[in-house]
């Protein structure tokens, strides 16, 4: 079940927080609760993009996006993502995340997050996100201007126009596979 409970949470705790610019970095922290584990007693993979959600809506809080998307009734959907877990996160640990905006194109925002623990990354993702309305993206144009930004797209990192890159040569939609 999604964690409403711990989005109400941070819900607030972003409301009352100054607001910030679009390229800032939104800081939140969350703790590994033992119903966020899985078999092998560290994080489950789905639960870390689950608190990385909780993440973004605080950063979306924040950085006003929350007041556009209610007044436009506007939606939001993740279009893909890249995950790197490098060190386990276990029961009761406190997370720190990082959540910023590292550029956009016509359709999407690209964020980058990422959990620390005791000062280590344990994990970053990358993530394509848009704003949509009637099934459709709305062009991030609009979604800047409703947000009252006249920011330029900037240079997005390397590693980020590789990954988007290297996305738009996958097949789409995918063979389905014959079973076995």
């Amino acid at each position: 079940m999604y964690p409403f409970l711990r989005l109400a949470h941070q819900l607030a705790r972003a409301r009352g927080l100054p607001p910030l610019g679009l390229r800032d970095v939104h800081v939140s922290h969350h703790r590994c609760w033992p119903w966020d584990l899985d078999g092998f007693m560290e994080m489950n993979n789905g639960r870390t993009l689950t608190l990385y959600d909780l993440g973004r809506f605080g950063a979306g809080v924040r950085m006003g996006l929350s007041g556009v998307l209610r007044e436009k009734r506007w939606g939001l959907a993740v279009a893909g993502t890249s995950v790197r877990y490098r060190k386990r996160v276990t029961a009761f640990q406190k997370i720190e995340m990082r959540t910023r905006v590292v550029g956009w194109d016509a359709r999407f925002v690209y964020i980058v997050q990422d959990m620390w623990v005791a000062g280590t990354c344990c994990s970053q993702a990358l993530l394509r996100t848009a704003v949509v309305a009637g099934g459709r993206a709305v062009p991030t144009t609009e979604v800047l201007t409703a947000m009252g930004e006249d920011a330029a797209p900037p240079a997005l990192p390397d590693w980020v126009a590789a990954w988007i890159e290297a996305e738009a040569t996958r097949p789409w939609p995918p063979e389905r596979p014959a079973a076995a």
